[in-house]
């Protein structure tokens, strides 16, 4: 990104950081759960923008995230953050490498239906399980203690708290995943998104860098289903659903796939289009609907193109002299 569009990113998170100060509670909640989600939107567009390979199971290591959570936790008291947080992620991210080991070497359709396939089993698996508490799910009566050799570094139970560890996550990942497209890592990723034959062809293990993309977008997706768990104190099996993954997705294209800021956008745009439209009709899937398929057709590049698309356009450059026009 550009210095100034970087300067608008931090423009965008000071906002967020003073939002407790002056906004309301569930202002501030809703931006909490923006966030969460822009983290997992984020997750994902690791495989699809990046890497290009499209899942439709990556709601299972959102949701396998906040059940390890919840199985952890004392039944009425509050949880560690920093063990249960490293348990979480870590469960994620050995499931993700467990999977992507079988489903990496497949490409296309048949990618996606072997994901579907194993996000679906998942979901069986806590939905018919009685140690996940069934299709009710498991709740957590108390958020993780934000403690550290014994100091409260901050207190969860505090929407305010809460909101500002969300955002610190989500700045965190975001240098992160800047930090790793601009790497050789990430350059790979977008050879291969682009022609893995070539890439193979010259040598690269096109496997390897893709199981290492699969397990990391693992770890991120849960740290946003342990976020997501805190937040709301439940967790149930239609957080594994195909149809999570499928709404994650679909943030991603409509804010843009690829583009570093186009998953936070794409998650501020769904979160924002569905609290508006409930308040006109109870049929406020249809106004949604209407609006992403308009975005799929005029915005290719979903909502963050609209930045190229509004900047005028570059003078072209004189000819040489001695040159005719």
């Amino acid at each position: 990104m550009t210095r100034l569009q970087w300067a608008a990113v931090a423009a965008g998170l000071a906002l967020l950081a003073a939002m407790p100060w002056f906004a309301d509670k569930f202002a501030v909640q809703f931006a909490s759960k923006v966030l969460i989600f822009a983290l997992f939107a984020s997750s994902l567009n690791l495989l699809v923008g990046q890497a290009g390979l499209v899942s439709l199971g990556h709601a299972g290591f959102f949701g396998v995230a906040g059940y390890v959570l919840a199985l952890a936790s004392p039944e009425y008291d509050a949880a560690p953050l920093w063990s249960t947080l490293a348990m979480a992620v870590g469960v994620a991210a050995l499931l993700a490498l467990a999977i992507g080991a079988l489903v990496v070497r497949t490409r296309g359709v048949y990618f996606l239906m072997a994901t579907l396939a194993f996000g679906q089993m998942l979901f069986h698996l806590f939905h018919d399980g009685d140690f996940a508490g069934g299709s009710d799910g498991l709740q957590i009566f108390a958020r993780p203690a934000g403690t550290l050799f014994g100091v409260a570094l901050f207190d969860l139970e505090q929407y305010r708290h809460f909101h500002w560890v969300v955002l610190a996550a989500c700045g965190l990942v975001l240098v992160f995943l800047a930090r790793l497209r601009a790497s050789p890592f990430g350059r790979v990723l977008d050879g291969i998104r682009v022609n893995e034959h070539r890439m193979r062809a010259l040598g690269y293990a096109t496997a390897r860098y893709k199981l290492v993309a699969f397990v990391l977008a693992g770890a991120l997706a849960g740290l946003a289903g342990y976020l997501s768990a805190c937040q709301f104190g439940v967790v149930n099996p239609e957080s594994l659903g195909w149809h999570q993954s499928g709404a994650v997705l679909l943030m991603v294209i409509l804010g843009g796939m690829g583009s570093l800021l186009g998953p936070a956008l794409g998650a501020a745009a769904w979160w924002g289009m569905e609290l508006l439209f409930q308040g006109y009709t109870k049929h406020w899937q249809l106004p949604m609907g209407a609006v992403i398929v308009a975005v799929a057709l005029f915005l290719p590049e979903g909502l963050a193109g609209l930045w190229w698309r509004l900047r005028p356009a570059r003078p072209a450059a004189p000819p040489e002299a001695g040159v005719q026009a």
